[in-house]
């Protein structure tokens, strides 16, 4: 217990799925924490729910278009004025498409560019000046399997996750290179349970997709939340003190085929 016990951390798409996850765990471990969603109630229902299991003033809840740069300044000042501060940085809102490069509107590729890929640069110019003053920061990308391994039907998502994946290396190296107190890494995960599965599950029924799903993959399962939420833990804990610009594979296997 007590893994990032004094700790402020701001958790993107925090209102259901990883986000929720994520936002959970580093509260039970000590965590002040900052749940963000474009589904602002969502959101604020998660934050009530901590601050019910850990006390008022644990968790504090914001509607966040994490597209809309103005909004990412707005909402880091304002956590950064609950918590007392900032240094740890999550950014897990994400969507995908299913679609070929011949196949996907060019529109909603833009779109999952801009709430994937743009997001994260923008969350990270505003976030490393506010986190610079309060010590060891960490910043973890969450991208996906998906941005090492490639799939013809997955055109926009793959190529965003992929860019977060070198994103995060730039990110690090700058921090590294302007005083070293910040890191950033990614974490890519295979097939979570969460709801982003929802479309899968429509088409084969719950049962028939998780096992569809999980003979694709060495271990044999689909993952957990809290696997990633655990991921996250370690790269946001000063555990981690000298580990930066990596990427974290949560993918049971499946890179290493």
């Amino acid at each position: 217990m007590g893994r990032v016990a004094g700790k402020m951390a701001l958790i993107t798409g925090g209102a259901q799925g990883l986000g929720e996850a994520t936002a959970r765990m580093l509260a039970k471990e000590g965590a002040k924490v900052t749940v963000t969603d474009v589904n602002g109630s969502g959101a604020e229902k998660v934050a009530a729910s901590i601050n019910e299991a850990h006390g008022a003033g644990t968790a504090f809840a914001f509607q966040h278009d994490v597209t809309d740069g103005a909004r990412w300044q707005e909402v880091l000042q304002a956590a950064h004025d609950a918590m007392g501060g900032l240094n740890i940085l999550v950014n897990n809102a994400g969507i995908g498409s299913l679609g070929s490069v011949e196949d996907e509107d060019y529109d909603v590729f833009r779109k999952v560019q801009a709430v994937d890929v743009d997001s994260i640069f923008l969350g990270c110019k505003y976030a490393i000046p506010l986190m610079r003053p309060h010590g060891l920061g960490s910043i973890i990308n969450i991208s996906s399997i998906a941005g090492i391994i490639a799939s013809g039907n997955y055109i926009a998502y793959n190529t965003a996750k992929a860019a977060v994946r070198h994103m995060s290396k730039s990110i690090a190296l700058h921090c590294a290179k302007t005083g070293g107190q910040i890191r950033c890494n990614s974490v890519h995960p295979v097939f979570i349970n969460t709801p982003i599965l929802d479309r899968t599950k429509e088409m084969f029924g719950e049962e028939e997709a998780l096992a569809k799903l999980g003979r694709q993959i060495p271990l044999g399962k689909v993952g957990e939340p809290d696997d990633i939420a655990y991921a996250v833990l370690y790269l946001a804990s000063d555990e981690s003190k000298l580990v930066t610009g990596i990427e974290l594979k949560v993918d049971g296997g499946i890179s290493a085929m």
